[in-house]
């Protein structure tokens, strides 16, 4: 199954409230992933369509040392949600919404941080695509470098099923 994505807007902060429940399920106040988004350039996100219903979500934001976001670990890197309902999981749909999100991020920032809970599967997720463990206690804190590319868009002859602008 392979989802249509769409950049979240900051009229779209709804999206990101709703899944931040699924990214951050643990944390007492995740309000700081998801307060004001898409205010400012520091926020980037993209969310997943499946038959007309919001499937999943996956997005970053610049924060600082005063937010004591559980993956903060540099005012210069942003920290990364993802989400995907739990009726899509399983879909391939986060592998696809990763796969964009690093080319978009790319264009913006050098890096990202994740946290993610001691399960063989999540912490293999990002070790798929390339993020190492920078703290090994639960939460596992992961970092991914990013290289900088050049975005394709639809008019560059990108595949436009997967991707609307």
């Amino acid at each position: 199954m392979t989802p249509t994505l769409y950049f979240l807007r900051s009229s779209e902060s709804k999206i990101v409230k709703d899944m931040s429940k699924y990214a951050h399920p643990d944390l007492e106040n995740s309000d700081i992933y998801n307060d004001f988004y898409g205010l400012t350039a520091k926020d980037l996100g993209l969310y997943a369509l499946v038959d007309n219903k919001i499937a999943g979500a996956i997005w970053s934001r610049k924060l600082n040392a005063e937010h004591n976001a559980v993956a903060f670990t540099d005012e210069q890197t942003p920290v990364l949600s993802i989400s995907v309902l739990p009726e899509y999981r399983g879909q391939g749909i986060g592998k696809h919404m990763m796969h964009q999100f690093l080319l978009e991020a790319g264009e913006v920032c050098e890096g990202l941080s994740v946290a993610v809970v001691d399960d063989n599967r999540v912490v293999n997720f990002f070790e798929n695509f390339d993020f190492v463990r920078v703290k090994t206690s639960e939460p596992i804190i992961m970092k991914k470098e990013l290289e900088q590319k050049e975005i394709q868009r639809p008019t560059d002859g990108y595949d436009p099923s997967k991707w609307m602008d």
